[in-house]
């Protein structure tokens, strides 16, 4: 196949996946706790090198032109987002480095890293059982001793101190568990606003001295207009590129409809 089309070919498909991750950071400029990600690419070797036949002849023309683009993991902003007073004792926010601790859905065995999930999303509220649970999942929110944080719906006020204790009527009846991971940004995105740590995060993971805000929501962390300026700037790579490959076509037509007709 043509070269260059390959080329083109690649960036077409780059430049989409940017569209697509921009779009969604877009989407969610309303989403509490959300964290916009950063689509990456990288450079593809050439096939000699990528394949390791460096013994074997190459066009060097053709290796100086590179081998189009290959996409790289995602890397999410942990920036702080603006927090906002809400009035509901439950809500909670984290202001500075830290994560709310919940139960994956349906995961009472297997490893921790199936077991865990984490989030910035602190809208809470109680079930039917009075266990405290996020608002867009239900997910179980744990403690300091990662256990379920179950609240008497009876027994009084509840109110959320800055230290991630929970009491009702003076009296501490849980405490939030809010951690911290090394590499935050490289967390892997499960849905729900929701966080899976590796292995190695868990084996690392400490307690956050993030202060705990309660009665407060914090809101996303996606700029607007950088986040616009993102999509119209992937959507001209995807067009650029699109034209570039019926350039292509055009001269390959040419070729075999102009330079190699037999007269």
């Amino acid at each position: 196949m043509n070269y260059g089309l390959n080329i083109s070919a690649s960036g077409v498909l780059t430049s989409m996946y940017r569209q697509d991750v921009l779009a969604n950071n877009l989407a969610n400029i309303d989403t509490p706790g959300f964290k916009p990600d950063s689509p990456f690419a990288t450079q593809r070797d050439p096939a000699r090198i990528e394949d390791g036949l460096l013994a074997l002849p190459s066009n060097q023309l053709l290796e100086r032109l590179g081998a189009g683009t290959l996409l790289a993991p995602n890397r999410t902003s942990q920036r702080q987002g603006d927090l906002q007073q809400t009035g509901n004792p439950l809500d909670v926010a984290l202001k500075g480095k830290g994560f709310f601790v919940v139960e994956a859905p349906g995961q009472g065995t297997g490893d921790a890293t199936e077991r865990v999930r984490l989030t910035r999303d602190g809208r809470f509220t109680l079930n039917a059982n009075g266990r405290l649970v996020t608002s867009a999942s239900g997910l179980a929110v744990m403690d300091s001793r990662s256990r379920p944080i179950a609240i008497d719906r009876t027994a009084g006020v509840v109110s959320i101190n800055q230290d991630g204790a929970i009491t009702q009527n003076g009296v501490e009846v849980a405490r939030l568990q809010v951690v911290d991971v090394p590499d935050s940004p490289s967390l892997k995105k499960v849905g729900d606003n929701l966080y899976q740590p590796n292995a190695s995060q868990m084996a690392a993971m400490t307690a956050a001295d993030a202060e705990v805000m309660g009665g407060a929501i914090e809101r996303s962390a996606v700029d607007p207009i950088r986040a616009m300026m993102g999509v119209t700037s992937a959507a001209g790579g995807v067009s650029g590129n699109a034209r570039m490959m019926q350039l292509h076509d055009e001269l390959m037509a040419r070729a075999i409809n102009g330079f190699a007709k037999v007269t």
